[in-house]
């Protein structure tokens, strides 16, 4: 059974279904591929893809094209290699790309009966040996994602475990757990629809609710990635309108409809700078999405690096050195990162991030104490 390798770019799930002759072909296009140990020129590929014989020759290259490109979007490790004198063009997937390891628990003093040999066909694949308590971890680390309640992140964690689960024995362990985690709702057609922009590059237009002035526009913009923070999906994308690289909350958004116009050109570019990694875990996140913006006043104590790196962030408050003035549009979050300086950082206004500033570290305080 094949189980293909997870990329970093992997196509969103709820994607448009590829019709039955599309599936047909990229199937034969892999075997094709898989069956070969070098790199091969399309003339000898299409042998054995039959939807690549009934057309003209620029055609099929066009289509060939597209396959392998959406192939690469969902995972596959499709290679272009240079080939012979005079250079022609070869493409190439590598088995031990394209295949996960077979997976056996280390450590148990047995050896399971279906990770111990590949099946024939597949002896060139790794191997990959788990300590029990690596896998308590990971089983915990799904457990966490489930909890969070959303049931697209639920979908891939089960996924994930799925194909963990196809080598190693039946009682690989569970984590008894009832603890969730309430996390925001999205449409699953929104999500998928922006997905599909981010991986395509196609601007998007959609009705937004901005909560800082209570009212709905239209909005157009150019889709750079899907982030979870705070346990609500964002798009992080550039406004036309305005040039700026902004968050929108996904369950804000209604009436979300992709620019139609050359299908299968991109609209732009994303800069080679942008990271939605970076983006997501700035030390600024309280300032992410549209939500109204309430001005904060943070008191910094003593001069570790800590403090002298939060203070930069915040502007000066005059008349109090030790003062600074931030811009927050996610109170919790903003009350967290206050929390993490252990005391040597406290709210002083608005009087609403006060109280929750004290709630959290009496319910974190709650927490710990009771874990002991």
């Amino acid at each position: 059974m094949a189980k293909v390798q997870a990329r970093k770019r992997e196509a969103p799930r709820n994607t448009p279904p590829a019709s039955k002759a599309k599936l047909q072909r990229w199937i034969d296009l892999l075997a094709a591929l898989l069956s070969r140990s070098f790199p091969t020129p399309f003339e000898e590929l299409r042998r054995d893809v039959p939807a690549y014989t009934a057309t003209e020759l620029d055609s099929l290259m066009r289509m060939f094209e597209r396959d392998k490109d959406e192939l690469r979007a969902f995972g596959v490790p499709i290679e272009t290699v240079t080939l012979g004198d005079p250079p022609q063009t070869g493409y190439r997937l590598r088995r031990q790309d394209f295949y996960l390891p077979f997976l056996a628990l280390a450590g148990s003093g047995r050896a399971p009966a279906r990770a111990a040999v590949p099946p024939d066909g597949y002896r060139a694949l790794g191997r990959l040996a788990f300590e029990p308590d690596e896998l308590a971890v990971v089983a915990a680390a799904a457990a966490r994602v489930r909890a969070l309640g959303d049931p697209l992140l639920s979908a891939d964690v089960d996924d994930a475990m799925r194909k963990l689960a196809f080598d190693l024995p039946p009682d690989t362990p569970r984590p008894d757990s009832d603890e969730h985690v309430l996390a925001e709702t999205v449409d699953e057609k929104t999500f998928a629809a922006l997905g599909r922009a981010v991986l395509d590059r196609k601007i998007e237009s959609f009705n937004y609710h901005a909560m800082s002035a209570d009212e709905i526009k239209r909005r157009e913009v150019e889709p750079y990635g899907l982030a979870f923070l705070g346990a609500r999906w964002y798009l992080v994308a550039r406004d036309r309108q305005h040039g700026k690289l902004r968050s929108y909350r996904l369950s804000r958004m209604a009436s979300v409809k992709p620019n139609r116009a050359r299908a299968q050109s991109a609209d732009y570019d994303i800069p080679a700078t942008f990271s939605l990694e970076g983006h997501a875990r700035s030390p600024d996140a309280w300032h992410l999405g549209e939500d109204a913006i309430i001005e904060a006043v943070v008191e910094f104590r003593g001069s570790s690096g800590a403090v002298r790196q939060g203070m930069k962030l915040g502007a000066a408050v005059r008349g109090s050195p030790g003062q600074r003035r931030f811009q927050v549009r996610r109170p919790d979050t903003f009350a967290r990162w206050i929390l993490a300086f252990g005391g040597d950082a406290i709210p002083v206004e608005p009087p609403a991030l006060v109280d929750r500033f004290h709630a959290i570290a009496r319910e974190t305080l709650q927490l710990y104490g009771d874990a002991q």
